[in-house]
């Protein structure tokens, strides 16, 4: 028996100002767009994890107006979880996000308990960490 993640939500305030960040900063390729009324989920992934799907959507689509409101709330905190991808040249990454004019939280340093990395805020204020072994 095998298991593997295949997608993972990234709730944002505005689906199109994230692609910016996700997709032409991060280099993600878009692999779905679904509307569903006033609502829509955009699926990002890339070629080194086929089968992996990163999903951009807001906090109410698809939920009730009371479990949109909480996740606008955790979403406006900051408070929401992070993501943290893996880049082979952290350098290069993070010159090409922060030049995107993404918020930089983290130049990239050695960290004690292994990994290079750095950290950026999207658009809609989730933590994005980038490492690199």
């Amino acid at each position: 028996m095998t298991i593997a993640l295949q997608y993972t939500n990234v709730t944002v305030n505005d689906v199109d100002e994230s692609l910016a960040f996700y997709r032409d900063a991060l280099g993600l390729e878009v692999q779905n767009d679904v509307s569903s009324g006033e609502f829509r989920w955009v699926t990002l992934g890339t070629a080194s994890q086929p089968g992996l799907g990163i999903v951009l959507s807001e906090p109410h689509a698809g939920r009730s107006k009371a479990d949109g409101d909480a996740m606008q709330e955790l979403l406006t905190k900051g408070v929401l979880p992070m993501l943290v991808f893996r880049a082979d040249d952290l350098d290069s990454t993070y010159e090409r996000v922060r030049a995107s004019g993404a918020e930089v939280l983290q130049e990239p340093m050695d960290q004690p308990w292994g990994p290079r990395d750095c950290a950026f805020r999207d658009p809609s204020g989730n933590t994005v960490r980038i490492s690199q072994e």
